[in-house]
């Protein structure tokens, strides 16, 4: 079945083959840290957990892109949801072998996160890949594909955590196979992709080649380097939010694994509204506004968290973050589908992408390296670059607004 721009074909197979793998990844995203600090007590080894998810993604990104050019999405997304469900069934037998701490146990747990981080964002680049041509057909409608796509996205975000929690209490080996279960779905679910966007060259060019064509790409168009400054210092904060929540939660508030998990489960629906209501949003008052009006909130949001005094006033903090974080995501993703050429669409994606998950891993190293009484101040400090970089970001926007607004219907 071929991918179009109608939202009744993507609420059929592609909407379990992109809700079952965003599902997995999610849980696993939140569920290794947890596990770690749970295992082993460590702050600084559950930095060092977050970092470990978030390194090998990157290399996923710099070989991802390239390989969608290459090999069509959907067989980039078949092969990596299969390998990780190999991966995972392989890690909860081994997990039931093992005592339930130790540095094997711990060893193993990182080393789940590690590989399965790759192969997540491998398949995510090939089902964003899908998702951009999907929303390109869609012409001046793109953010209504575009909350379709973010909906099941933050769906999974508001789920994810909360199911990890519950999982955890019923041991690693059993969450690792139900995650191996979604992506077997995932796996199960893929379309085939049979209009390729654009014709493939005789000689594929290297990854190399490929990347040095998407930094092009980006450095050329100047409303795409305002979009991803931006989101590199946005992406920050919430990384360093994310990566030290389980130690806020359980040392600093005297919570549990579940309550991580609620926390950024109640999160997950302010999301998935905000992603909603934005799509009525764009309708009336365009891109630039509803864009500049979340990122505001996201970036106030930020500062309350690190303020927060207990753990009420924190989970609402996280949840106005996500809030703005969804509905900017919707105005963020539309801008990119229009902005990038469709030629070069996976290698600028891939480049774009490297970019802005670079704070991941950064955020996971400083939350190792920093006591966990400085977290705070952490969070100020990337509130404040947030700030500032998202206002010079849609300063760039407004200026380049000409390159990604459709003219008028009947122009």
């Amino acid at each position: 079945m071929p991918f179009s721009a109608r939202a009744g074909d993507f609420l059929t197979r592609p909407t379990l083959m992109r809700a079952s793998d965003a599902l997995a990844t999610n849980v696993l995203m939140y569920a290794v840290p947890l596990l770690v600090l749970t295992t082993t007590g460590s702050a600084s080894l559950t930095g060092v957990a977050f970092l470990m998810e978030w390194l090998p993604r990157l290399a996923a990104f710099t070989v991802g892109g390239p390989l969608v050019d290459r090999y069509r999405a959907d067989r980039v997304f078949r092969a990596a949801t299969a390998v990780r469900s190999l991966l995972l069934i392989t890690a909860a037998a081994a997990l039931a072998l093992l005592p339930g701490s130790g540095t094997l146990t711990t060893a193993v747990v990182m080393a789940v996160g590690a590989i399965s981080g790759f192969l997540a964002q491998a398949a995510f680049l090939a089902v964003e890949t899908i998702g951009a041509e999907t929303s390109r057909r869609a012409g001046e409608r793109a953010h209504r594909v575009q909350s379709i796509q973010i909906g099941i996205d933050q769906s999974a975000l508001l789920i994810g955590p909360l199911l990890g929690g519950l999982l955890l209490l019923a041991g690693p080996s059993c969450l690792l196979i139900v995650v191996a279960i979604l992506s077997i779905a995932a796996m199960l679910a893929t379309t085939r992709q049979t209009d390729a966007p654009v014709a493939l060259p005789a000689r594929h060019p290297s990854v190399l080649s490929s990347l040095r064509t998407g930094w092009r790409t980006v450095l050329a168009i100047p409303a795409l380097t305002c979009l991803v400054a931006g989101l590199i210092a946005s992406n920050l904060a919430v990384a360093v939010a994310q990566a030290s929540a389980p130690i806020t939660v359980l040392q600093a508030f005297g919570g549990s694994s579940l309550t991580v998990g609620a926390v950024w489960s109640a999160a997950g629906v302010l999301s998935l509204s905000a992603v909603a209501v934005s799509r009525q949003l764009v309708d009336r008052y365009g891109l630039w506004p509803v864009g500049a009006a979340a990122a505001g909130t996201a970036c106030v949001a930020c500062f309350a968290i690190a303020l927060a005094p207990e753990l009420v006033s924190y989970a609402v903090a996280i949840g106005v973050m996500m809030a703005g974080e969804g509905a900017l995501t919707v105005v963020l993703r539309t801008l990119r589908a229009r902005l990038i050429p469709r030629a070069v669409f996976g290698s600028t994606l891939s480049v774009t992408i490297v970019l802005v998950v670079i704070p991941m891993p950064l955020a996971g190293a400083l939350v190792a390296l920093l006591p966990a009484s400085a977290l705070n101040s952490l969070l100020l400090i990337c509130a404040v670059l947030q700030g500032m970089a998202m206002a010079l970001a849609f300063r760039g926007l407004w200026r380049h607004r000409t390159s990604y607004t459709y003219p008028a219907v009947g122009s």
